[in-house]
């Protein structure tokens, strides 16, 4: 056994180098919020030959193995899975909650057709293990808004949500009828300096953050006290990956687990900011996103993921905040001297 290290100097994990060296993945949706930063996490872990890319469209300055995979194209998934012999999926492709809400129908069949193409080409061929991401979008009408349960009715306010719910009950069926390795992960709102916000409800968590560091005044489409769970991205990675290392055994969840990290309002947000950047302005005017943001609880109960698999978050929001403003702190720096 071996440990791991990002280029920040992060522990990951403990890995057992055989497997790291026969593991063949394949990340759907690698140009992603979460797929970016995904796809360079997994290199360090398994090496940049062993991480198969793959997006709608090529990725720039990208250094490993990239391929251009439209994943509503079955008979493509296919040929890209027999062509690197995957071991793993990470499946990251979908449109997201206020995003989706423009053109529901559109949105249902998207994330719902490629999730199907997915698993019906992973059963064909074998595959080992697939990973899909479900959401707090799950939540809806009577769930427990103070903190919702692993176990919870799910009456979903949005086609995003309902495709998540949908699929995660598919990944259970797949598994009882077929016994195919599927896990998941019910992931908050996610905060990250590697892309900009991609659409979704929780987003302004990382705007807000690029207008701090430009000293600009950032409008807020929800109201300063709403409340809602976050993760930052370290510990959405960190969590992903320990998930799909834990033994079987251990998981008693196979719909999708609750990912716990850390809740919090705007006007939090903004006084953890206002620490670093004293005279940083918001304003709120909320739109259509308030109604979505009130359907969701305002924390989840990550408890059987820490019982099964041992998950505990390491970022507070003032430690994430912190790292969020130095790191893109450094990339504006950067893009001036590049000009």
């Amino acid at each position: 056994m071996i440990e791991i290290k990002t280029s920040d100097n992060n522990t990951i994990k403990k890995h057992n180098i055989l497997t790291m060296r026969t593991e063949n993945i394949l990340v759907i949706g690698a140009n992603g919020q979460i797929g970016s930063a995904l796809t360079g996490y997994l290199s360090n872990i398994y090496g940049a030959d062993h991480i198969i890319a793959s997006d709608l469209r090529p990725k720039e300055n990208h250094d490993g193995v990239f391929e251009v995979l439209d994943v509503t194209d079955a008979k493509r998934l296919d040929e890209l899975v027999k062509k690197h012999h995957v071991t793993q999926i990470y499946h990251l492709a979908a449109i997201l909650s206020a995003r989706g809400e423009a053109d529901p129908l559109n949105t249902w069949q998207l994330n719902t057709q490629t999730y199907f193409n997915v698993l019906e080409v992973a059963r064909a061929n074998g595959i080992k293990k697939i990973f899909f991401p479900s959401s707090i979008a799950v939540f809806g009408d009577h769930v427990d808004r103070n903190l919702a349960p692993q176990h919870a009715v799910l009456y979903p306010t949005t086609v995003y949500g309902i495709s998540k719910a949908a699929s995660e009950n598919w990944s259970n069926y797949y598994y009882k009828r077929y016994g195919m390795d599927i896990r998941s992960v019910r992931y908050p709102g996610i905060i990250s300096y590697q892309s900009l916000p991609g659409g979704g409800t929780t987003d302004y968590a990382v705007d807000i953050f690029h207008k701090a560091v430009k000293g600009e005044t950032f409008t807020c489409f929800l109201s300063e006290d709403t409340y809602l769970p976050m993760i930052y991205m370290d510990d959405a990675l960190r969590g992903t990956v320990e998930l799909m290392e834990a033994p079987a055994d251990n998981l008693s969840i196979r719909t999708s687990y609750n990912l716990s990290g850390i809740s919090f309002s705007p006007s939090e947000l903004t006084a953890s900011i206002r620490k670093w950047h004293p005279d940083f302005e918001i304003i709120y005017q909320p739109d259509f996103r308030q109604s979505i943001a009130d359907s969701w609880p305002k924390a989840i109960d990550g408890s059987t993921a820490k019982q099964d698999w041992g998950w505990q978050p390491r970022f507070d929001i003032d430690a994430m905040t912190k790292e969020m403003l130095e790191k893109l702190g450094e990339k504006y720096r950067r893009s001036i001297l590049e000009i």
